[in-house]
C-alpha cells in the first residue's frame, strides 16, 4: 500500500493544476461559503432629516429637471457603496421644485413611496394621477409607467423604496422611457386608489390602544403590495417599546412622528421624526418610545422576497416550521 498523499500536496494540486481547469478547491473556501450565521455587509446607520434637508433644499435649486431625471439623495449604506442602503435593499429622498417634472418612465423594480413633507405633489401612475399627501404610501408596481410633478409653491418631498440592490445579483433590470414627459393620465380618488394607502386609514388601525401595534399594507384582496418587498407601520405607546426581534430580513425605518431610540444590535440609534434608519440582516432590534408622546413609525423590507425563496428565519422559531410543501 503507497504512502498516503500529504495535506501539502493536495493543497497545491488546488493552487496548480485545479486552477488550470477552471476549477477551484472548495475545501479552502467551505468556512467561507458554509458560515455559522447570517453575515450581511451592511451596517446598522441613521439618515437625520435636519442634517440631509438643507442639502435637498439646495440641490432642487441648482439641478433643474433638464440635467437630472430625478433629483434624488441616495441613503448609502457607509459599509458599502450605492445602491445599497441595506444589502437587499435602496432608499432614496427625492425631491420634486414647483413645475418640474420627472418624466416618465418604467422600469423592472418594483417602487414604494413615503411622502414626507409638502402640497401640491402629485404621481401618475399607469394613467392614474394621484395627489401626494404627508403620511401616505404610493406604489409604482413593476413595468408600469409613472411620472412625478408638483403645482403650487415650495417643495415636495418623499421616501423611495426600491430592490434596486438585487439586481446587482439578477441582471435583467432595465428602463423604458416614455416618448413624452409625462404618460397621459386622469385624476383619481385617492381614498379608493388601490396603489394608494392614506396615512389617516392606517393611523386608525393602529390606535387600538395597546403598547405596541403594527399593521401590514395590504391590497384590497388582502395580499401583500408585492412578491419582493413589503410594508408596514408601528406605533409605540408613549414610554413603551415594541418586542425585540432577530430576522434574516432587513428593514428600513422611516419616523413619521415622536421621538425615541432603537437597540440595533449592539448599537443604540436615537431619532425623530424625520429621521430615517436601516436595520440589516439578522441584528436584534427594538424600538423605544419617549415618555413624552406616542411614536408612529414606516417601514419597508425585503421579507416577501426572502420568504418566497426559503431564505426567511426568525432566531428561535424552529425551521421546521418555516418550510412548506
Amino acid at each position: 500500500m503507497g504512502s498516503p498523499v500529504k495535506s501539502t500536496t493536495r493543497f497545491s494540486y488546488g493552487k496548480t493544476l485545479g486552477q488550470n481547469l477552471g476549477t477551484v478547491p472548495l475545501w479552502e473556501q467551505m468556512t467561507k461559503l458554509n458560515p455559522p450565521a447570517p453575515n450581511p455587509t451592511a451596517v446598522p446607520h441613521i439618515w437625520r432629516y435636519k442634517d440631509i434637508r438643507p442639502s435637498l433644499g439646495q440641490t432642487g435649486k441648482l439641478v433643474t429637471e433638464d440635467q437630472a431625471e430625478r433629483c434624488i439623495l441616495m441613503l448609502v449604506n457607509p459599509a458599502r457603496d450605492a445602491p445599497y442602503t441595506t444589502d437587499t435593499l435602496y432608499a432614496g429622498l427625492q425631491l420634486a421644485m414647483p413645475n418640474e417634472v420627472a418624466r416618465a418612465h418604467r422600469h423592472t423594480a418594483f417602487a414604494m413611496r413615503f411622502i414626507i413633507d409638502g402640497q401640491g405633489g402629485f404621481t401618475a401612475v399607469d394613467g392614474r394621477r394621484i395627489n401626494m399627501q404627508p403620511g401616505d404610501v404610493i406604489l409604482s408596481p413593476t413595468w408600469n409607467w409613472h411620472d412625478h410633478g408638483k403645482d403650487g409653491s415650495g417643495p415636495m418631498i418623499w421616501l423611495d423604496g426600491l430592490d434596486l440592490p438585487n439586481f446587482r445579483h439578477f441582471p435583467v433590470h432595465f428602463v423604458e422611457h416614455f416618448q413624452e414627459k409625462r404618460y397621459p393620465a386622469e385624476d383619481v380618488d385617492t381614498s379608493n386608489a388601490p396603489i394608494v394607502f392614506p396615512w389617516a386609514k392606517m393611523k386608525a388601525r393602529l390606535d387600538d390602544g395597546k403598547d405596541w401595534a403594527t399593521k401590514y399594507y395590504l391590497k384590497a384582496d388582502r395580499r401583500p403590495v408585492s412578491r419582493v418587498l413589503g410594508g408596514s407601520a408601528e406605533r409605540v405607546a408613549a414610554g413603551c417599546s415594541s418586542p425585540g426581534i432577530r430576522e434574516t430580513a432587513s428593514s428600513v425605518y422611516h419616523i413619521v412622528s415622536g421621538k425615541g431610540h432603537s437597540k440595533v444590535g449592539d448599537e443604540t440609534i436615537q431619532w425623530e421624526a424625520g429621521d430615517t434608519f436601516c436595520v440589516p440582516a439578522w441584528h436584534h432590534y427594538q424600538h423605544i418610545a419617549d415618555e413624552s408622546e406616542d411614536v408612529y413609525l414606516y417601514r419597508f423590507h425585503d421579507k416577501r422576497m426572502l420568504t418566497a425563496l426559503g431564505f426567511y428565519r426568525v432566531e428561535s422559531v424552529d425551521v421546521e416550521t418555516l418550510v412548506s410543501d
